[in-house]
């Protein structure tokens, strides 16, 4: 595929041929899919009724310890699948009465979703499109996207560079993931959301709150208030659940002090957070993980 010759697309900027190799991600060049769904768990004006049309993308271009998703994030399950099929898969969800259509871990395959997007909008996909991603993205591979993607719903997991190298092997992490934020925010503006309470256009920031880092996340929190309107939607979330390697790090493996997360929550408001999302103590939960069969993958 034209674009991979010499991969740039995140900020690994590995340069390695992915039509050849595959790249830091672990990806080459054809898509890999782990499955299709109606995902209900997302925000309530994301999944609403219906559900989100969820896409799950097979391998990563961070490596985290406690990825809930490891089997497919770290460990490439999944199937390979066209470009067309990508499309036929978006206008499936869309038959299927999906309020939108949700790309997750979509990185490593922002040219095929480019091309499969235009090709699902040619054929009728009138439903919005959602990149829903960790945040690790390079600011001009992204703008290859602007006016195919409605909603942005990028993570924002780190401040401190010694956690996303030690938790996630990611360096940089915080000021990529910033930079992408604001060029997001430039695409798709403030939230809208339509007469049934869904989202339909706009930026959401997801911060889930790791064990002993409540002031990593309070930096977060300061940078989103500081550098973006008051209408964006910030989800400050505690389902973290140890899983994967979150055990070879004691400080990690457990679940998040709910009165810490309450703090966060506190403090947030108390500088200004406007809209925002927060989460019950009995999220943090196996039973809202997907079991990933590659249904919906054809």
């Amino acid at each position: 595929m034209k674009g991979l010759e010499k991969c740039t697309i995140c900020p690994r900027m590995c340069m390695i041929n992915r039509n050849d190799h595959p790249g830091c991600c672990g990806v080459k060049n054809k898509i890999r899919a782990a499955k299709a769904c109606l995902h209900k768990w997302e925000e309530p004006c994301v999944s609403g009724i219906n559900g989100s049309g969820a896409i799950f993308f097979s391998n990563c271009n961070m490596k985290c310890v406690f990825c809930q998703n490891h089997d497919i994030s770290q460990e490439g399950f999944g199937k390979e699948i066209s470009v067309a099929s990508l499309a036929d898969i978006m206008l499936r969800l869309q038959k299927n009465n999906a309020h939108n259509i949700n790309l997750v871990s979509p990185t490593p395959y922002i040219y095929h979703i480019k091309e499969a997007v235009n090709i699902a909008k040619n054929n009728g996909l009138a439903i919005p499109v959602i990149y829903n991603s960790n945040g690790y993205e390079n600011t001009e591979a992204l703008s290859c996207l602007e006016g195919l993607i409605d909603i942005y719903l990028p993570d924002l997991k780190y401040y401190d560079d010694k956690y996303s190298i030690k938790y996630s092997k990611a360096p940089g992490y915080f000021e990529h993931a910033a930079s992408a934020i604001l060029e997001m925010y430039r695409q798709v503006g403030n939230p809208v959301v339509n007469d049934n309470g869904i989202l339909t256009k706009g930026l959401m920031i997801r911060h889930m709150m790791l064990p002993g880092l409540l002031f990593d996340s309070k930096k977060i929190v300061d940078w989103v208030i500081e550098n973006l309107p008051p209408a964006v939607y910030l989800n400050i979330m505690c389902q973290y659940t140890p899983m994967y390697n979150a055990k070879d790090y004691t400080e990690i493996n457990k679940k998040l002090n709910y009165k810490h997360y309450e703090s966060l929550i506190d403090y947030a408001v108390s500088i200004g957070l406007e809209n925002g999302f927060m989460q019950a103590q009995d999220s943090a939960d196996e039973q809202y993980i997907p079991i990933f069969d590659l249904g919906g993958i054809e």
